[in-house]
């Protein structure tokens, strides 16, 4: 039944955080996993982020902390920085290894994977799992100029869906944004739905 249907959701913090930007919006994480739930049975909701170790404060941490008690398997890794050929200073942060490694252990307890990312990269990985009989979904947009997905990953998947077209669904207003806190804390369970939105966190963490 459809219903039974297992779902696993691959997340691709910094490109989705650039997709939903260039779409105006930002994305709720909660409704996120609950629209999924009501798909199937959610096996596991992966969310993977590169940070800056060494700042003091990095804008996205209240995120990753408040999606670490709320029903997501969060992965991380420190950021590496250097200095570009101008002499400004660049973070990257690279996941798609993590990703693809998660993908490939979760394929034989899966019918159905959401990868959240629109980077070319991933196309092998689609191919890969598909031929372990797992239906492949990618979400990005093609609504931007230029489009935010990889013409050759959005031919592999089995089903593209736009991000534009989820926006109600998983999506708030940037009036609602909530403030940004001042400082470093740890949420605990009872931390409100609206997850802070990392509005510093520089989209060039993801590696085209």
């Amino acid at each position: 039944m459809a219903d039974q249907e297992r779902i696993a959701l691959f997340i691709d913090g910094a490109n989705l955080y650039a997709t939903a930007k260039s779409l105006g919006f930002d994305v709720d994480y909660k409704r996120l996993l609950k629209e999924f739930q009501s798909r199937g049975k959610l096996i596991r909701a992966f969310y993977y982020t590169a940070l800056v170790e060494d700042q003091e404060y990095s804008s996205i941490r209240p995120l990753v902390d408040w999606l670490d008690y709320n029903g997501y398997a969060v992965v991380t890794k420190p950021a590496k920085e250097f200095v570009d050929s101008l002499g400004r200073r660049k973070v990257k942060g690279n996941m798609d290894i993590e990703l693809a490694v998660d993908a490939m252990e979760m394929a034989g307890h899966v019918d159905q994977m959401v990868l959240f990312s629109g980077d070319g990269d991933f196309r092998s990985l689609v191919e890969a799992v598909q031929r372990k009989g797992v239906r492949v979904s990618v979400v990005s947009t093609n609504a931007t100029q230029p489009a935010m997905v990889a013409d050759e990953l959005r031919r592999q998947a089995d089903e593209f869906v736009d991000l534009i077209h989820l926006a109600p669904k998983i999506g708030r207003e940037a009036s609602e944004r909530p403030e940004r806190a001042e400082r470093p804390h740890r949420p605990d369970r009872r931390v409100a739905a609206h997850a802070p939105a990392p509005q510093s966190f520089d989209p060039e963490l993801a590696d085209e």
